[in-house]
């Protein structure tokens, strides 16, 4: 018995990084060994010309499905019953804000980029505080996923805990470094489709149980709360697409058109991922697991599906991770200096610096649990407000084209 323990332990223990090695080598496959400066920032394929449209579909789709997204989607599922899912659900609804803001853009005042119409309705400076605070949503998506990734393979602030986050951070940004959007994109189609397996496999495990006894009920003050959620998603959903650059970079890839519609088959997969993952969320309630249901539950059903759990986050830590760095790169080297001619090798290499810094400096927030007991959490908890402190980024973009906007609209609402 206590050899077979032993075993037992060892194999929790190493399962997780022979998972890690595999989900490296997997993505390998789909990275670009070599590209040109203007497939570096705008994802171009062959002859540079714009990527297929179902190449924008998973790559869009996979970058919301971040490894935050998920946990935050058993998390509601768990919190509020079916409610909670549908509310994280109607977040995804920001596709479609984005697409028709940003095709309304691209016909109407032919621009290739938020930034550009910032500086050519509203001037240089509110085009940089608009840069600014985008460029500190994408420092949070860095330390948030490895985070999530991180806590499979020991307890916050062991070892195994920091080797597994300089592993991801560090695989994910020499792929990135080297082909930059491109990279981002092809990866992302496999992502996506390894994502979407892993999840049919969660999905069989949990429900049967839920449909054996029916979905969790919830009570009425809780459900009513879930309400709640959902109308402040429909709010929200209005700006809160203006502050990811990781999905507005990919509106100006294709033509108008190609966007509008990969856009919305990008939000109805990733939003359909969502509600069905937040079933993990309702087995915990059904089965009444305590703790963060995204860990819980594997726990509760065995090793291997830890590691499916364990693979559904690398997945998605690391898609998002290296459209971030594709994001920072875009940002620094042509959104900042308002480049707006065909990138050179000399931008690919302002970019890849800034991806190497924010690759630092974007997990720095990790070492907040040695600050002290209520530190660490407290700016873990300050850094979940975004979705409602960028609401003055709505009128912004939506409004943009009522005759008397100008410089003082814009920092009024901003």
């Amino acid at each position: 018995n206590r050899r077979s323990a032993l075993s037992g332990k060892f194999l929790l223990l190493v399962a997780p990084w022979a998972v890690l090695v595999a989900y490296c080598g997997f993505v390998w496959l789909f990275s670009p060994r070599r590209v040109s400066a203007a497939q570096f920032f705008r994802g171009g394929g062959f002859r540079e010309g714009p990527p297929a449209l179902w190449v924008l579909v998973f790559s869009a789709a996979i970058t919301w499905v971040f490894a935050k997204s998920i946990a935050n989607a058993a998390a509601l599922g768990y919190a509020f019953g079916w409610i909670g899912g549908v509310g994280y659900m109607a977040y995804y609804l920001s596709f479609v804000v984005a697409a028709a803001a940003i095709w309304y853009l691209r016909t109407r005042g032919g621009y290739q980029s938020l930034a550009g119409f910032l500086i050519d309705r509203y001037g240089p400076s509110c085009a940089r505080l608009f840069l600014i605070a985008i460029g500190i949503r994408l420092f949070n998506e860095v330390w948030s996923n490895t985070k999530v990734a991180a806590l499979y393979f020991g307890p916050e602030g062991s070892g195994a805990y920091w080797a597994a986050a300089a592993a991801v951070t560090g695989f994910t940004l020499f792929y990135a470094w080297r082909g930059g959007l491109r990279s981002s994109l092809l990866t992302d189609v496999g992502q996506m489709i390894l994502a979407a397996v892993l999840l049919v496999v969660v999905l069989i495990a949990v429900s049967p149980p839920l449909a054996a006894d029916g979905l969790p009920t919830v009570p009425q003050g809780v459900h009513m709360a879930g309400v709640t959620f959902l109308l402040l998603a429909l709010v929200q959903v209005f700006s809160y697409p203006f502050h990811d650059p990781v999905l507005t970079d990919r509106g100006f890839l294709t033509d108008p058109p190609t966007m509008v519609k990969g856009f919305l088959l990008a939000g109805l997969l990733s939003g359909g991922f969502i509600l069905l993952f937040s079933a993990v969320g309702l087995y915990a309630r059904s089965a009444g697991l305590t703790g963060v249901p995204a860990v819980s539950v594997p726990m509760a059903l065995g090793l291997p599906m830890l590691l499916v759990f364990n693979a559904i986050m690398l997945t998605s830590a690391g898609s998002t991770l290296d459209s971030t760095f594709a994001s920072v790169a875009k940002l620094t080297a042509v959104d900042w200096p308002d480049h707006r001619g065909d990138p050179a090798a000399r931008h690919r290499t302002i970019g890849r610096w800034s991806m190497t810094a924010i690759a630092l400096l974007g997990n720095l927030p990790l070492l907040a649990i040695y600050l002290g007991k209520g530190v660490g959490p407290a700016i873990i908890a300050a850094t979940t407000i975004s979705g409602t402190m960028v609401m003055g980024l709505a009128p912004i973009f939506l409004l943009a084209f009522i005759a008397p906007a100008g410089p003082v609209s814009f920092h009024l609402a901003f």
